[in-house]
């Protein structure tokens, strides 16, 4: 029987999804919560209850925290802990790390080549209010979230500053300024599973707000990107050798352009709108990789 170990929230959807697949196809379950968890260096276990990952025949990472923070980190390093030990871990930990940290994904895409909206880091208010001004409207991101979790859409006029230094004073001492591009009211998220695209979907906005996630009132649509984004979002991904991720793609005028690359990969897009179960595919390629 093969032990097989899934990082995730318990009662999470995707996570209990994931855990259940995993079940059915070894006999074996094991949920961790990280915040449970125990690194003894000494001994080199890495304790979960009774269970000891080090001892694991590999383990799946559907999610680290109910949100990302920088103690996402933190609980990334214990895997990677893991991972030194022999254990494979699905992705990578060194992969994962790389996009818990939107700045960090940014780099490694703009290194890579990869086209983004216009983007600006700063600490400093003034710098700040000049790229609203150059942008005209801008998406100030923190560095840390998901699902548009604490993004401001600020614009030039006599507010301006004092919304930015309200940004920056919520914990963002590093501001991600984003220049709002036009799209057609969605964005895509372009799947791939080991390197290789399995489908796409997309989060069409309800109209009611800037962005297009179901946090808002987005849903998940079927849709046919072009070859032109297949290929685009692959080589996006490849930059991250990830297990299993999806890649968000924005069409604008100017062509397509990548926001980021996901660090766990969404599993209910790709089964409201595909119908596909991304659980079991998962499964499925990490117990074939295990043998």
């Amino acid at each position: 029987m093969k032990r097989i170990a899934v990082v995730g929230i318990p009662g999470g959807w995707s996570s209990e999804r994931l855990a259940g697949a995993v079940e059915e196809r070894t006999g074996f379950r094991l949920l961790v919560d990280m915040a449970r968890v125990r690194l003894d260096l000494e001994s080199g276990r890495v304790s979960f209850g009774e269970h000891d990952l080090t001892a694991m025949d590999a383990v799946i990472v559907k999610k680290i925290a109910p949100s990302y923070s920088p103690s996402a980190l933190d609980r990334m390093e214990i895997l990677r802990f893991v991972e030194e030990r022999g254990v494979p871990v699905f992705s990578k930990a060194s992969s994962i790390l790389r996009l818990i940290d939107r700045l960090s994904c940014t780099v490694g895409l703009r290194a890579g080549g990869i086209p983004m909206p216009p983007t600006v880091i700063t600490e400093d208010v003034e710098e700040a209010m000049a790229a609203v001004e150059d942008y005209g409207r801008a998406v100030f991101k923190p560095l840390y979230s998901s699902k548009a979790r604490g993004m401001t859409v600020i614009e030039p006029g006599p507010e301006m500053q004092e919304q930015i230094e309200a940004f920056k004073n919520d914990g963002n001492t590093v501001m991600y300024i984003q220049k709002m591009v036009s799209h057609p009211g969605l964005d895509l998220g372009v799947t791939f599973l080991g390197g290789e695209y399995v489908t796409t979907y997309a989060r069409q906005g309800s109209g009611t707000s800037w962005d297009t996630t179901t946090r808002t009132g987005g849903k998940y649509v079927p849709v046919q990107p072009s070859q032109e984004i297949i290929d685009l979002a692959h080589k996006a991904q490849a930059l991250f050798d990830m297990a299993f991720t999806c890649v968000d793609v924005v069409e604008t005028p100017g062509g397509p352009q990548i926001y980021e690359v996901s660090a766990f990969g969404g599993f209910r897009g790709l089964l409201e709108a595909n119908g596909l179960d991304a659980a079991a595919m998962y499964a499925d390629w990490v117990i074939g990789r295990t043998a």
